[in-house]
C-alpha cells in the first residue's frame, strides 16, 4: 500500500470513525440523540467534499461521491428523529444496492465507469479504454464488481438492522464501527477485483489489438 493511501486510510478512520464518535458521545447529553447524530456527521461531510476537491475534475466517480453525500444529508436531515435517522439509512443503503444492480441490468455497469475515471486520470485515452472495457471478457468481470458493491450495502444495512432491534438508538456507535470494518474489509476485495482487470488486460494482448483496429478502421470510414 502506497504511502498515500496509507494516508487515506488514516484519514478515514479519523474523519469516519474517530470524530463521529467522539461527537457523538460528547454531545448527546447535552443536545439530544438525533442532533448528535447530525452533528457527527459533519467531519464526514467535510471530508467527503475534499476527497471530491481533490479530485480535480467532475467525472463519473466524483458524480457519485458528491450525489451520495447530498442524498444522505438529506436522508439524516429529514428523518426528524434519531430511531428514524438509523432506519432510514438502513433503507438508503438497500436502495443504493438495488441501483447498483440496475447498472448490471442496463448494461451500464458503473464499476466500469469507475475504472475509466481512473484511468483517465492515469493518462490513458477514455474512449479507447471505455471500448476496451465492453469487450466481453472485460466486460463481466466489472459485473461482478458491481455485485460486491451491491453486498456491501446489504450487508451493512442487515447487520445495522439487526442492531437498531436489538439496541434502539445505541446501536448508532456500533453502527458507525461496523461500518468502517465492512467497507475496508470488502474494499479491499473490490480493489482486488479492479487490480484483476488491469491483469486480465496485460495478458490479452489480442484485445487492445483488436480494439486499436477497430478504431483504426473509424478513422478510415470517417
Amino acid at each position: 500500500m502506497s504511502v498515500n493511501q496509507n494516508k487515506f486510510v488514516l484519514y478515514d478512520v479519523i474523519f469516519y470513525l474517530v470524530f463521529p464518535l467522539a461527537v457523538w458521545h460528547l454531545t448527546r447529553e447535552h443536545i439530544g440523540d438525533y442532533y448528535a447524530m447530525l452533528l457527527s456527521s459533519v467531519p464526514g461531510i467535510i471530508y467527503s467534499v475534499y476527497r471530491f476537491m481533490a479530485l480535480k475534475k467532475l467525472n463519473v466517480f466524483g458524480i457519485y461521491m458528491i450525489g451520495t453525500l447530498v442524498v444522505g444529508t438529506l436522508v439524516d436531515v429529514l428523518s426528524g428523529s434519531a430511531i428514524r435517522l438509523l432506519w432510514n439509512n438502513v433503507i438508503y443503503a438497500y436502495v443504493m444496492s438495488g441501483l447498483f444492480l440496475v447498472t448490471i441490468v442496463i448494461k451500464r455497469p458503473i464499476s466500469l465507469y469507475f475504472a475509466l475515471d481512473f484511468v483517465e486520470m492515469q493518462g490513458y485515452g477514455r474512449a479507447f479504454s471505455k471500448r476496451l472495457f465492453h469487450k466481453k471478457k472485460i466486460f463481466k468481470l466489472f459485473n461482478w464488481i458491481v455485485i460486491a458493491f451491491a453486498f456491501q450495502d446489504i450487508l451493512l444495512a442487515t447487520i445495522k438492522a439487526w442492531l437498531i432491534t436489538e439496541y434502539g438508538v445505541e446501536a448508532f456507535d456500533k453502527g458507525l464501527i461496523l461500518r468502517q470494518v465492512i467497507n475496508w474489509g470488502l474494499a479491499f476485495i473490490i480493489m482486488g477485483g479492479f487490480f484483476y482487470v488491469g491483469k486480465v488486460i496485460n495478458q490479452s494482448p489480442e484485445l487492445i489489438e483488436e480494439v486499436e483496429k477497430e478504431m483504426e478502421e473509424e478513422q478510415v470510414r470517417a
